[in-house]
Order: C-alpha cells, then structure tokens, then sequence
C-alpha cells in the first residue's frame, strides 16, 4: 500500500508537469484515437477530465496512507493547482513553476510521512527479512521461490492482463468492421466468414506483439495444457503427480520457442507465419508428453494382467489417437508447404511419436499374450529388451538428425545465442546421456547374464529334496534352481532380473559374482538354512544375515528401459500376484530369521 501511494503521487506529478508543458500533445492524442476534431485547448471537456483524473489519483493517494481528513483535502488541493493555471490560460513559464511547486510540496508530505513511519518501516523490514531466511533455512530456495509465486500469483495476472486485452481490442475491431459495413449499405448483424478470419489473425498477431504479451499468451497456454492433461489422465485413470506437468511443460517450451525465434519483433505477417509454426512444434511437443503419460499406464495394465476392457480401452483408444494425429498433421503440412528446416522438425518429430506408439504397443502384446497363457516365457525380457532397445537406437538417431538440422538453421537461416543454448542442452540430454546410458544398459545385461552362467545349477533329486520356494516370486522349482555363492537359490530368471538392479543376494547382501579362481566349493543348502545331504555342515542364513554382508553394490543401479516394469513382474510366475516394493528393498533381518 505503501508503494503504491508513492507510485500514485509520482504518477499525479508528472501528469501535472506534462499537461502544464505539452498542451498539443493531447489535441494530437484525441485526433490520431477518435479521428474527429478536438474540443479547443481552453474548452471545459479535456480539462475536466483532467480534473476527474488527478482528484482521483489524489484522494487514492491520502486513502492509501491514511492521512487525516483535513489534510488530504489540502493535499487534493495542492494537486489540482496546476490545472487552475491551465484553465486561466496562464502563461506556459508560471504553469511550469506551478507544478514544480506542486510537485515540491507532495514531495514534502511524502518525505514527513516516511520519517515519521521510519521506525515502523524498519520493523516491518526486518520481520519480513527474518521471515524470507527462517523459510529460506528451513525449506530451501526452491519452495521458497514456489511459495512467493503461488502467493503473488503472477500467472494469474498475465492470463487476465492479456484476455482483458484481447477483449477490448476484439470489441474495437468488430466495431470497425460494422461501421466500414454499414458505410458500404450491409446492415447485417454479423460479420462474414472473411472479416472474422482476419479479426481473429489480427488478435493473434497483436497478441504476441512484445515480450509481455507472450508471456500472457503464455500464461494462457499454460491453462488449456493443465486441463487438458488432467482431462486425460482422469480418462486413462492415472494417479501420477508427475503427470501432471503438463501446464509447466508447454508454455515454457512456447516462450523458448518465441525467444528463439524472435517472435515478438517479426513484421505482422511474418509473425503470424513463425507463431503457426511454433504451434505446429508445441502440438507435437504436447503429443509427445501426452505419450510419456499414456505409456505408464499401459504397462502397468498389461503387466499386471488386467483383464477389465473399461480398463484397457481408454488408454489404447489414446494411444492411436497418439499415432492417428502426427500422421494427420504431416499429411496436411506436406500438401501446403514445400520442405524446409521447420517441416523436417515437425515431420520428424510426428515420425518419432509413431514409432514410440508402435514400440508401446508390441511390448503391451507381449504382456498380454504372457498373462493370456498363464506359463513362464523365459524369453520375455528379452523380447522387451529387444523391441525397446530398437525403439531407442531410432530415437537416438532421430536426435543426431534434429541435432543436424538444427545446426543448419543456426548456420544459415536465423542463428542467436538461445538457440545455440538449446543445441547444446539437446546434444547433453537427448544425444550424449541417451548413448551413455544405452550402453550402460547394454553392458549390464551382459555381465548379468555372465554371472548367472557363472553360477551352479541345481536339477533333479537335489531339487526336490530341498522342497522350498524361490525367495524372489515365491513359486516352486520345477525344472532348476541357479545357487549364489552364499548357498542361496533362485529361479535363473528372477535372480538375472534382480541383478539388473544390483549385484548382492537379495536374502543375505553378499557378492553373487565370484571370480573363478576365487570360489569356494559349498554344500547345497536352501534359503531357510537347510543343508543339502551331500556335503558339511554350514553357517546358518540368519548368521550371516546378522554377521551382515558389504553394503549393495550400486554399479548397476540405473534406469533400464527394457526393465521399466519388471520390478512388478518378479513375483509374477504362472499367474502369481507381484512382489511388493517394500520387499524388494527390505533389509535381511526378517528373511535371515
């Protein structure tokens, strides 16, 4: 409140200056706005407007600092002194010396008003400092920032600012338009299919006219983003938070986009043009996202062997919308435009989602056709591996060829410092860490496989003497069982997917792998303790629970995305329920015991 008096008595002051110095400027004001001729320089029309607006900038300026009764009509008075000598006529030297006056003696009544506040002032400062580095120790700068920006609600203000003012300038181009109407002899009341088409690419070139504008248009996409991604996760029937950031996501790519481009500074037309156009990249962004929400929710559905088609049909009615779309809209770009950077992007990025829908799709058949037959596939994961590896060596290629093709647009077509900026993030996240952790991915598999090879096999008679269940799916051997060097055994399946994790027993914590030449010849034992009738005796499971194993090693801990849902998928063996998580990261006290 305090600011904004101050705001308000500077504001009252330099109107006074310039109404006193610059008579002409508001006759040329009014004839360039209304077109018609002005009201004369002494007449009582402008002046009086004059008037209403200083008494109120005036009275809002005593409300907002309280000032006494009296007082403020003196101060009302001080700033309506100025206009007197404008009515008088007085010459422009003693106008000018009058609204400096005026402007002295406000500035006087500001300065007496804050020293007498000064102590308040300070206080109030300092609360609020303490405030800020209480939250700031406590929460962080993060959620401090969150908090400041839910608080002031600044996205809210840049969607109201920029709908007010597209509305008022709507209304004064159909206005226009049907007075230019009605001059030609058209007394209809609406205006035909031409004049609303450019009316609407008016608003929307007007709309994105400076930076402020584009953050309101901003703001706006941010709106239509947020409901559309909670319309359909409320349809998919997903539950994740995470998915929710598509009201985040899309109207910061848009800014990006319009800075890249250098949206705000085209001519009209060719404004109109570039914003088509980074439309055109934002939909295929959005779709993109909207994939990255619906895949999730697939897997889970077919890895856990729902079989509900109310369940099923929403996401997959999404997922060839997610694969109908990018086809329609390449289609439609390809016969009204000739090639260039821009349709190559768009083209490509459409080519991408497809091939992301189609490898969604295959690894969904496949976990339905292995809940469908209800016996073990050992090959499974593979299939995944397979199908989601191909999926991310054309995605990788993908993103070396946009790498390129944003390389020449910057090269020779509209080069700046922000696209160079976004070259560099996408050559780091979508090209470099995707190949690291691609052949990361890619030689974890392999040394899982060596150590399983690497492990004793246990068959027949043995087998069925133990008569005890895996400790990862909870199911019965039936054909072998694979022993860890710590005389525990798994189904060869279930412990090769547990090492994609991490390379430790999951009952006792120790080392599988074992070089050769290092290990030790064991007796058989099975995983509550019990000791196979061919060999000596050995240490029981719960002491070597409680003698406590290395700390699990981590080497492997990465995101693999040929085993995104596998975690669901270790317990699941002839149609068993999946093994919760809680168990997967428990500790051995209990399993030792």
């Amino acid at each position: 409140m305090l600011c904004f008096a101050l705001l308000l008595g500077a504001v009252t002051v330099l109107i006074n200056y310039f109404a006193t110095s610059h008579i002409d400027f508001y006759s040329a004001y009014y004839t360039a706005a209304l077109g018609v001729k002005p009201s004369p320089k002494n007449g009582p029309t402008l002046w009086l407007g004059l008037v209403m607006l200083q008494l109120m900038f005036g009275i809002g300026y005593a409300a907002l600092l309280n000032v006494q009764s009296v007082y403020a009509a003196l101060i009302v008075l001080d700033i309506l002194i100025p206009i007197w000598g404008l009515i008088m006529e007085l010459p422009v030297d003693v106008r000018q010396l009058v609204a400096v006056a005026s402007g002295l003696v406000l500035t006087m009544h500001t300065v007496v008003y804050l020293t007498m506040k000064l102590k308040w002032f300070y206080y109030s400062g300092r609360y609020v400092y303490l405030l800020i580095r209480h939250m700031y120790r406590i929460y962080g700068v993060q959620l401090l920032v969150e908090d400041t920006w839910k608080r002031i609600r600044f996205p809210d203000v840049l969607r109201v600012f920029w709908l007010t003012r597209l509305t008022a300038q709507a209304i004064i181009l159909v206005y226009v338009v049907k007075v230019a109407g009605n001059d030609e002899g058209n007394q209809n009341y609406l205006i035909s299919w031409d004049d609303f088409w450019e009316v609407l690419c008016n608003l929307i070139i007007s709309g994105c006219d400076s930076t402020l504008t584009v953050l309101g248009m901003s703001a706006v996409i941010s709106s239509i983003a947020h409901y559309l991604g909670l319309g359909i996760l409320a349809f998919i029937g997903s539950t994740e938070e995470e998915d929710k950031r598509l009201g985040f996501v899309a109207p910061v790519l848009f800014f990006v986009l319009a800075l890249q481009t250098g949206l705000s500074g085209l001519d009209p037309e060719e404004r109109f043009v570039r914003l088509s156009r980074n439309m055109c990249l934002l939909l295929t962004a959005i779709l993109h996202f909207i994939h990255g929400m619906t895949d999730p929710v697939l897997m889970s559905l077919s890895a856990s062997h729902v079989s509900s088609f109310r369940r099923h049909f929403p996401v997959l009615l999404v997922s060839l919308c997610l694969f109908v779309l990018p086809i329609l809209l390449s289609f439609v770009l390809w016969n009204h435009y000739a090639l260039n950077t821009w349709l190559f992007a768009v083209t490509a990025f459409c080519v991408e989602l497809c091939l992301k829908v189609i490898v969604s799709l295959t690894v969904y058949t496949l976990f339905m056709i292995d809940g469908y037959y209800n016996v073990l596939w050992e090959k499974l994961d593979d299939y995944v591996y397979y199908v989601r590896s191909t999926g991310n060596v054309i995605e990788f290629i993908f993103g070396v060829i946009m790498f390129g093709n944003g390389a020449y647009t910057m090269m020779f077509e509209s080069g700046s410092k922000i696209r160079a900026c976004m070259m560099c993030l996408h050559a780091y996240f979508n090209i470099y860490l995707q190949a690291k952790n691609g052949w990361k991915t890619f030689i974890n598999r392999r040394t899982a496989v060596k150590k399983i090879n690497s492990l004793p096999e246990m068959k027949g008679e043995h087998l069925r003497e133990i008569e005890d269940v895996c400790a990862i799916c909870y199911q019965e051997f039936t054909a072998s069982a694979r022993i860890t060097p710590c005389q525990h055994y798994f189904h060869a399946l279930c412990l090769r997917k547990w090492l994609y994790i991490q390379d430790t027993c999951p009952m006792c914590h120790q080392k599988v792998y074992i070089e050769e030449g290092s290990r030790e010849n064991g007796t058989f034992a099975n995983n509550n303790g019990y000791v196979a009738p061919n060999g000596n005796q050995r240490v029981a499971v719960g002491a070597e629970a409680d003698a406590g194993g290395p700390e699990p090693d981590n080497e492997l801990n990465e995101d693999n995305d040929s085993i995104e849902y596998d975690e669901e998928e270790w317990g699941t063996q002839n149609g068993s329920t999946a093994v919760e998580e809680e168990y997967i990261n428990d500790d051995t006290d209990s399993s030792g015991e």
